[in-house]
């Protein structure tokens, strides 16, 4: 007795079709499952074969073979559970295997037949769509019979909300596997509907508006230009002068996401097993803010299943190092290569995976360990030995990333109490996207002045000849980086979009050289 069922397998970032196939034939009982398979999905013998007893189906006392295909495909995590169960029944005829057909199906198995959600639902969507949507033959050929048809997506009803993100595909939902069977026989519907949607609670900015940070108005034009170009920004002052507030209150004038960077990052928290609520679809950008002990597999990602780290999930939105030289050595130096790419590849023993990287990084520091060097009001207590060790945690290259580099000076009585704070979240948001709408139409898509090429760089930021003379001065005497002139360059255009100036005139490139703060303390 033979069948066949379709399931999903995620590899990597994307997921690809697994033809499950089920054969019983007689011989000593024995459930083997073949095909590349991982402990967890091993493991669904058990799960499956107590799911269906406990749906009042008799498992038979022969020989059961499972080939999960592509055979040399790495298939892993329990959405497997479900295909193998379905296949089982359909090999011992309780299903009919002609209506099998077009249906997908992905979810895990309790002991009892429920279906319980798992990770990457998303992902499978988007892929199943464009399996349907493109020339299946450039994927597989077996899976032709998928090409022109409409299929549904049979899943979990924790991961239904989640599916229907992507409208393209139909995606339905049952409570436990005897239920399905009766479906699958035509003697019931699809019922099971989603949660319905509440106010969108995983979308909320943190609460710290611009409004409520006294003072700091070099620090808050430095951060309004790093969310209006897509810059990275560094800030260096004592403790307790605002830099954390700063950052958080960051978040908060970033303008909202556009539907594909929606669900690119929907998708990625969903990879992670992140995707808070009842699968919602993220609309505002993330803002991630991880502790200075994390180690490299947890920034950039990595680990057993090439999972995406804070710096993927942070991914069109923001990466805040608070204490940026408290990090390890080797997670700073892990960032040079995704902040001038804006992408990078993971390569493992189990394979590769390129990761998307297109994030604003927000940095900040003290001056020396006990944080007071150059500050009016307290002495500071470090040797110049432990100020260069302890600066020289964060590289050169590292530190030439870092478009904007500004100090964030300690609030006098008169500045906490009475500073300029007369301008909210909201007012700045808006001046942001305006100039955010003038990078997409230069750019031609949703592209903003800091991931322009070298290329981009010299057509677009062209100086005038009193600019360049300014510019050579400059370079010359703090001994700038190939770099960091180009970065000078992006930074003095967003200055000049923040103006309406379709032209960087000297003092937008004025305004970008004061953002240097530490090149000029090399």
């Amino acid at each position: 007795m033979y069948a066949s069922v379709s399931g999903m397998s995620v590899v990597g970032l994307s997921a690809q079709l697994v033809k499950v196939e089920v054969d019983i034939s007689n011989g000593l009982p024995a459930f083997d499952i073949v095909g590349l398979a991982n402990t967890s999905v091993k493991e669904a013998r058990d799960r499956v074969r107590s799911a269906l007893r406990n749906s009042g189906f008799k498992v038979p006392l022969q020989r059961i073979t499972i080939n999960l295909a592509p055979a040399d495909l790495r298939k892993e995590g329990s959405g497997l559970d479900l295909p193998i169960a379905v296949g089982i029944l359909a090999a011992m005829n309780e299903i009919d295997s002609s209506l099998l057909e077009r249906f997908v199906f992905a979810g895990e198995l309790s002991l009892e037949g429920f279906l319980r959600p798992i990770t990457g639902i998303l992902t499978m969507t988007v892929c199943l769509r464009q399996l349907q949507t493109e020339d299946i033959k450039r994927h597989a050929v077996e899976d032709a019979s998928l090409a022109g048809q409409s299929v549904t997506l049979v899943i979990p009803p924790g991961n239904l909300a989640e599916a229907r993100i992507v409208p393209d595909i139909e995606s339905e939902s049952v409570l436990n596997l005897a239920q399905l069977v009766r479906i699958l026989k035509q003697e019931e519907n699809f019922s099971v509907t989603p949660i319905p949607e509440q106010e969108a609670s995983n979308n909320v900015r943190p609460q710290i508006d611009w409004s409520d940070i006294n003072g700091q108005n070099q620090a808050k034009r430095a951060l309004e230009l790093a969310a209006a170009g897509g810059h990275n920004l560094l800030m260096m002052g004592p403790p307790g002068s605002g830099k954390t507030l700063l950052a958080r209150a960051f978040a908060g004038i970033l303008p909202p996401l556009t539907a594909e960077e929606s669900l690119e990052v929907t998708q990625m928290y969903s990879l992670a097993g992140l995707l808070p609520g009842e699968g919602r679809l993220i609309t505002t950008r993330p803002f991630r803010s991880p502790h200075h002990n994390a180690t490299v597999a947890g920034i950039v990602g990595g680990g057993h299943k090439l999972t995406p780290g804070e710096l993927v999930l942070a991914n069109h939105g923001v990466l805040f190092l608070d204490e940026l030289p408290e990090f390890s050595r080797e997670v700073l130096e892990s960032l040079r290569q995704p902040l001038e790419d804006r992408t990078f590849t993971l390569i493992r023993a189990r394979g590769r995976v390129d990761f998307p990287a297109r994030v604003s990084v927000i940095g900040s520091m003290n001056p020396c360990p006990c944080g007071f060097l150059g500050d009016n009001g307290r002495l500071c207590s470090c040797s110049p030995i432990q100020i260069s060790n302890y600066r020289g945690k964060v590289s050169g290259p590292l530190l030439d990333r870092f478009d904007l580099q500004i100090e964030v000076p300690r609030l006098n009585y008169e500045e906490l109490k009475h500073g300029d704070n007369t301008e909210t979240s909201e007012m700045v948001l808006q001046r942001v996207i305006k100039a955010r709408e003038q990078q997409w139409e230069r750019f031609e898509g949703v592209k903003t002045n800091a991931e322009m090429t070298g290329r981009e760089t010299k057509e677009i930021c062209e100086l005038d000849s009193q600019g360049e003379s300014l510019l050579q001065r400059i370079f010359d005497k703090q001994h700038f980086s190939a770099r960091a002139h180009d970065r000078i360059l992006r930074v003095a255009r967003t200055v000049a979009d923040m103006q309406g100036s379709e032209n960087i005139r000297v003092e937008h490139l004025a305004e970008s050289l004061q953002y240097r703060v530490l090149d000029k303390n090399k």
